[in-house]
């Protein structure tokens, strides 16, 4: 009986946790929500022009390195 209480008592835990946590939990506000919007499309504009250029930069030293 100590095993299964051994193994279930971390599950029961972690779903006190996630139920306390659920309950915290709010509904972001419109200014919130855009604040996170617009960070978001920042970070996916700067990751998008930092993939560009080393693309830019990688094709021009693989076709000299390659040699076609």
């Amino acid at each position: 009986m100590d095993q299964i209480r051994s193994t279930l008592q971390p599950c029961q835990y972690f779903i006190k946790d996630s139920i306390r946590l659920v309950k915290r939990c709010t509904k972001p506000d419109r200014k919130e929500f855009q604040k996170i919007a617009i960070a978001t499309a920042i970070g996916f504009c700067i990751m998008g022009f930092i993939g560009f250029f080393v693309k830019l930069i990688h094709i021009p030293i693989n076709n000299i390195i390659v040699g076609s």
